[in-house]
């Protein structure tokens, strides 16, 4: 496999993760490590002198800088430079092992593209905060990690993925699907992930929030969930409290128990869960009124305003556009048998 690591950082890379990526490309299911960097010149320049060789460090296509969204940018770009079929795209803060990297390529050969089971190691405050949203997530759908398998082919046939909108995991996996590609969600591929900084974890909770902007029904689930909690807990009193602390957290343990989740998250991040559904009844009405006041969301110097793109849009887009190739295809090709030397 191939492995494509977009980053953009604003200091010197760690050794921790210059490490990594040496022990990345010594083992056999990685073929190659591109990582494909859109830092400025300086970040770039100490990244180069300290990488390993075994690693690829390159910069973004010109072409693509344009994109608003840097990290399809860098996907983008490692696509076009990888030589295997089976790509792992990964944040700079995943943690692969051998095993989980077995595990998603079995995987793909199965499916198109394969999203993988991020959990927090180590697991501060506000990690525990997040894996509540893991949990929950585990029930209702699926979780989003900052990694995915996927066949170089797949990408190919698409064309690529838009790197203009917010919630690009989401743009990638529907693009995909909408060109007839198969996704697996194996509940028990676990992947570890560092946490982010305690001042990254805020940056990103309205943005979080944002993202529901491509998913109607769960943001209006979130948009209810507030003045629901307030009616609830007006009429009912001590009863409405229980049930507003109770349900949520019989949603994340039921989410820690499938998939053998117990394995990786602590039951600790079930006790968070009404906390975190507190926290995102609040964000998305936040989110909203960004979207009415800004907008969208601020987002490395520009606002976005698409979360992403609908799946019917995608799927029709990709149906017209196959639909014209074949036309093309056609027009080319000689009806008369002797048209042409045999």
């Amino acid at each position: 496999m191939s492995y494509v690591l977009p980053i953009r950082s604003r200091s010197s890379v760690t050794e921790e993760l210059l490490a990594y990526l040496r022990a990345i490309a010594s083992l056999d299911e990685i073929a190659e490590v591109i990582v494909v960097d859109g830092s400025d010149a300086v970040v770039f320049a100490d990244f180069d002198a300290r990488c390993s060789d075994a690693v690829r460090h390159v910069r973004v296509d010109p072409d693509l800088e344009r994109l608003a969204n840097g990290k399809v940018a860098g996907v983008l770009t490692g696509l076009r430079l990888a030589s295997q079929g089976y790509l792992v795209l990964a944040d700079e803060d995943v943690r692969y092992d051998a095993q989980a990297l077995g595990a998603l390529r079995r995987a793909l050969d199965h499916a198109e593209i394969v999203r993988p089971q991020n959990y927090f190691d180590p697991l501060p405050w506000h990690a525990c905060l997040d894996t509540a949203r893991t949990l929950i997530n585990r029930v209702t759908g699926g979780d989003w990690p900052g990694t995915f398998g996927v066949r170089r082919s797949a990408l190919e046939r698409t064309g690529g993925y838009d790197g203009d909108v917010l919630f690009e995991n989401l743009e990638l996996v529907r693009t995909v699907r909408a060109a007839g590609g198969r996704e697996l969600r194996p509940l028990n591929l676990f992947v570890r992930r560092l946490p982010p900084k305690t001042h990254q974890f805020w940056s990103q909770r309205v943005r979080q929030a944002y993202d529901e902007l491509a998913r109607p029904a769960r943001l209006v689930t979130w948009l209810a969930l507030f003045p629901a909690l307030i009616v609830v807990i007006a009429r009912f009193r001590r009863l409405g409290v229980g049930t507003a602390i109770v349900t949520p957290m019989i949603v994340a343990e039921t989410g820690r128990r499938i998939g053998d989740g117990v394995r990786v998250f602590p039951a600790v991040a079930t006790v968070a869960a009404p906390l975190w559904l507190l926290e995102r009844a609040v964000c998305a009405w936040v989110a909203i009124a960004a979207r009415f006041v800004l907008g969208g969301i601020p987002y490395r110097g520009r606002v976005l305003t698409r979360a992403a793109t609908p799946y019917r849009t995608l799927a029709r887009n990709y149906d017209l556009k196959h639909k014209r190739s074949t036309e093309r295809r056609n027009a080319l090709a000689p009806t008369d048998p002797g048209a042409f030397p045999q």
